[in-house]
This record gives structure tokens, sequence and C-alpha cells, in this order.
């Protein structure tokens, strides 16, 4: 009897190997390569990832407090997240060969949600980075952590989406967030989620409460433009104007009037005296349409322009008052 199909073969089935017989290769054949990849991801970084001990003294808002993080250099620096171990005073952390060591705080930002710490001492087991803009949704994904205080605990999973944004403690949105449904609980916050070949392609941030499998990482590609401005200074500069704004809605006809493409605007509520919106004639009740050549619509879209904004450098802004487009330049300064 004739098929009408016939199953197409693997590239292991096509070729011969040596002459012999190829092996298909068999569910019980994917688990094992799954699992050494796993086994091999932890035995490559595992000994990178330090659990944190946060101490808040008497007097100032906090606590104990416990999360993770990962070495990323062999001096000593441990990236980690902001949330874990701003404001604390005293800081430990556990090696996975038994080691503590007390730790200094070298850079906080709380806009990206990381942190850099450091211990003293040296020839410290560092992760590599990879790139988080290489990942792809699908893609297998570990992480490693101390969740609970349970120390070096493992978990795997998937790239479930990318591009999110998450919402900083500063009310920045943190943009290009790594969604996974890796199992992630308090603890696991600062430490590494790892791909395939043992590289950090993002730092373990926060969970979706109300859900199972929804999880999030800050973008080691975020991480490493924010590392370079901590070690040098201890915080990430930015751009500031000065003003706070709401998004509301731009009328159609006054749109099409000053030739923007908006269907909303930011509407000034209010100036900071002497800051560069006041110095620049800004005023209660103006709507910022645009900065530079993009319009804008919401205080985030501001944010996102000026992260990459030198801070000094003119920067044209589109406003309505009243009726009338107004073309008004506004020189940024460091964010106070």
């Amino acid at each position: 009897m004739t098929r009408l199909y016939e199953p197409l073969a693997t590239d292991a089935e096509r070729e011969p190997v040596n002459g012999s017989p190829p092996t298909p290769r068999t569910d019980a054949d994917l688990l094992d390569a799954y699992s050494e990849a796993v086994v091999s991801v932890v035995e490559t970084v595992g000994p990178s990832v330090v659990s944190i001990r946060t101490n808040t003294r008497a007097g100032r808002r906090g606590g104990a407090g416990a999360g993770s993080g990962v070495i990323i250099a062999a001096d000593g620096y441990v990236l980690t997240n902001s949330h874990v171990v701003h404001g604390a005073t005293d800081l430990e952390v556990s090696l996975t060969d038994g080691r503590r060591f007390s730790a200094a705080p070298t850079g906080d930002d709380p806009g990206t949600d990381l942190a850099l710490i450091r211990v003293d001492a040296g020839a410290l087991p560092a992760a590599h980075f990879g790139q988080s803009s290489r990942l792809r949704v699908g893609q297998l994904v570990i992480a490693i952590g101390n969740p609970f205080g349970f120390e070096s605990t493992v978990s795997a999973g998937v790239v479930s989406a990318l591009g999110r944004s998450l919402r900083s403690t500063t009310g920045r949105l943190i943009d290009n967030i790594i969604q996974t449904d890796v199992a992630l609980n308090p603890g696991n916050s600062g430490g590494p989620l790892v791909d395939s070949r043992g590289r950090v392609v993002g730092i373990n941030s926060a969970v979706f409460a109300m859900a199972q499998g929804i999880s999030f990482a800050i973008p080691i590609d975020t991480a490493t433009w924010v590392i370079p401005q901590l070690l040098a200074r201890g915080r990430v500069s930015r751009a500031y104007l000065g003003f706070g704004g709401q998004s509301r809605p731009l009328d159609r006809r006054l749109a099409r009037a000053i030739g923007m493409p908006n269907t909303r605007a930011i509407e000034i509520v209010s100036v900071e005296p002497d800051a560069p919106a006041a110095r620049a004639g800004l005023q209660v009740g103006d709507l910022v349409v645009g900065i530079g050549d993009r319009p804008v619509e919401t205080v985030d879209d501001v944010h996102r322009l000026l992260v990459a904004w030198p801070i000094g450098q003119p920067l044209a802004l589109t406003i309505v008052r009243g009726v009338e487009r107004r073309n008004v330049s506004v020189t940024p300064i460091e964010t106070p």
C-alpha cells in the first residue's frame, strides 16, 4: 500500500556518520540536551551570583532586607537592583563558597532600578554579559538567585515578550523590559537572567503579583549604559527642564491649524522657579506638542527624549499658547 505522506527526515537521519546508520533523536534526548544546557549555565554562572543582606539603622525608613546580585568584575563589583540596596546603611554579601564580605555602595540609579556595590576582595568569579537586543521570544533563559533566603536557587523558562515598559520607583518608565515565564519570588531581585550560553542578558527585577509566570528583567544593554556612570559619579546624569505636566487630549482642529499630528499634548501644570523652563518663558497652561523634530504626547515621551540629550545643549520645544504655535529654546541642566 502506497502512503500518501512521508514524514520529513531530520538532518541527523539524512546524513549517516562514519558510514553507520543515523539514530533519530528521541524526546528523552531532547530533554537531556535541555537539562545539560541548564546545568552548564548554572555551573558557569552560579559562582558569580551572590546573596545580599541589607539593614537600615534606626531613625531611617526600611529595615532588614535581602536580595541577589551578580559579580561583574573580579575586583569586587556587584550589580543588583536599586530597590534591593537603596537607602541601606549596612550591606553583607555572601558567595556560594561560603565567604561573606561587608559591602559598600558604589552607585545607585532608581530610574533604571540598577545599583552597584563593592566588596573588598579580589580574584572573584565574574559573569560575562550578553546582548539583550539579540534575544528572541521563546528563547531559553535561566534565573539564579536567593528567593526567600533559599540560596543558589535556579529556575528556567523562556522569553515571553520583549519591549515591555516598567515604571520605576521614581515614576520614570524603564523601556525594553524583558518579560519571561521564569518563576521569581522575593529575594530573586538583583540576580542575573542568563541565556543558554551562560551570558547575563538581564537583571531580574519584578513579578506581576496577580498572575503566575509573568516576571520582568532589566535588559543588560541598559546596564551597560548605566554602569560606567555609576562608576564615574555614583549616579546617572539626566537632563532636567523643570516643569510638571499632564497628558490631555488635543483638539483636532487645533492640531490641524498648527500643523502637528498629535492627538494629545502635555499641559504644563507647574514650573519650578529659576529652572530652565522658567528661564525660557514657559508658563502654566502652555501645551507642549513637540521636542526637536518629534511630536510628544505624554510626560514619558519627554523623559525618553531627555535620557539621551546632552546637558547644557539647547533643546527646541514646540508649544501651543492659546491657539498660537510657538518655538521655544530650553537649555537643560542636570537633574537636581
